[in-house]
């Protein structure tokens, strides 16, 4: 009887010291568990890399830059889905003729019968996806053109289209808007799925370039183009971007173009 007490006893304190260390690794599975997710919500890095032409302060020009997405765990980065694009202060965009594109327009005939004053830059992007157990590129042209006002806010349309493997035209639509410094103006871009296959996984951007603005010595008359900032703060003219993915997560990028 006593042996049986005993072990009874010693039973009951291994249930409790069980349930607590039970309680104990929930919390601890909890904080494992966000920190997976977290990594995997960090893993997509964006590259921004932009420069100002000419190097004259005040002058007018363009602006360029590229884009570049790579992930740490995936050959081809998740689908994005907004990005938002900060600009230095003073960097203003001149339109001479307030012309515009629609983008029922777009979606419907491609650049064709856009008026010419409403072309802002051109550019091209490389876009990735997996196909089965293969991975298909493929280069995608871009137009930029100023979209009519929303809002009483300037809205920018850009083309993408391309012919080979997939043939795919799509618009990314985006509004300007003033942000906080030190930076100017805002643009916030919307980028709709780009489709590959019946049931096959969205294609994604890898690489996105574009030129907004001519450059002054190939400048039209009353081309549509840039004014270079009056005066550089110190350290040069800040940039900076933020990407949400199809999977939630989101990268952050800034860029520093050195004064004149």
């Amino acid at each position: 009887m006593r042996s049986s007490a005993v072990l009874r006893r010693h039973h009951r304190v291994i249930r409790a010291a069980t349930a607590a260390a039970s309680a104990c690794a929930i919390p601890a599975a909890l904080s494992v568990s966000a920190v997976l997710v977290a990594s995997a919500h960090a893993q997509t890095v964006a590259t921004l890399t932009p420069l100002l032409s000419p190097d004259r302060l005040g002058a007018t020009g363009a602006l360029s830059f590229t884009i570049h997405y790579a992930d740490a765990a995936a050959n081809v980065p998740p689908p994005m889905r907004r990005s938002i694009l900060r600009f230095p202060a003073g960097l203003t965009l001149e339109v001479p003729h307030l012309r515009s594109c629609s983008l029922s327009h777009l979606r419907a005939r491609g650049a064709s019968g856009c008026p010419a004053e409403s072309a802002l830059g051109r550019g091209r992007a490389l876009v990735e996806a997996h196909l089965g157990s293969q991975t298909v590129a493929e280069n995608i042209s871009l137009w930029v053109f100023l979209g009519p006002l929303r809002n009483l806010q300037p809205t920018i349309e850009i083309l993408g289209q391309g012919y080979t493997p997939l043939d795919e035209r799509v618009v990314l639509s985006g509004t300007m808007g003033p942000t906080g410094a030190p930076y100017g103006e805002a643009l916030t871009l919307i980028i709709p799925p780009i489709p590959t296959l019946a049931l096959e996984p969205d294609a994604s951007i890898v690489t996105f370039s574009l030129v907004i603005g001519a450059r002054a010595q190939r400048r039209a008359r009353d081309a549509n183009t840039l004014r270079l900032p009056a005066t550089c703060p110190e350290g040069g003219f800040p940039f900076a971007a933020e990407f949400t993915y199809a999977d939630g997560s989101i990268s952050n990028s800034t860029a520093m173009v050195p004064c004149p």
